[in-house]
């Protein structure tokens, strides 16, 4: 069975332009959910759906800023790495979205980043 727990790194477009994104998922049988964090404006969103198979469906919530919910549906990828697809505001607009599987959060891939400099000779120079 596909999963898609665990941390992702993403892009949705509206209007052509891009906004990435960083998500969080649980999976539990085939009930997906998680937290989602984009570098726009609208700021962190609960998203909540399934998994059949390798389709995803879910519907995704900001948290502060807008409560009209966003529908995402997508395919997930046969090694269960990326998924795309797209996403529908009711009434307001629709685009498409993509991630891959993160092995970590972005910030905590930089602060692994600087743990490994700080460890090379040149790092330990600068203490």
């Amino acid at each position: 069975m596909a999963d898609v727990s665990g941390a992702w790194t993403g892009t949705y477009w509206q209007a052509g332009r891009p906004t990435r994104f960083e998500a969080t998922f649980v999976q539990a049988e085939n009930t997906v959910s998680g937290r989602i964090l984009d570098d726009g404006n609208l700021g962190e969103a609960q998203a909540s759906g399934h998994l059949a198979g390798r389709s995803i469906t879910f519907l995704k919530r900001y948290l502060a800023s807008s409560p009209t919910p966003i529908y995402y549906d997508g395919t997930l990828s046969a090694d269960s790495n990326y998924m795309s697809g797209g996403w529908t505001i009711r009434g307001f607009g629709s685009g498409r979205w993509e991630a891959q599987r993160s092995e970590d959060s972005l910030t905590q891939e930089l602060q692994r980043l600087q743990r490994k400099d700080l460890a090379t000779p040149a790092g330990l120079a600068r203490k």
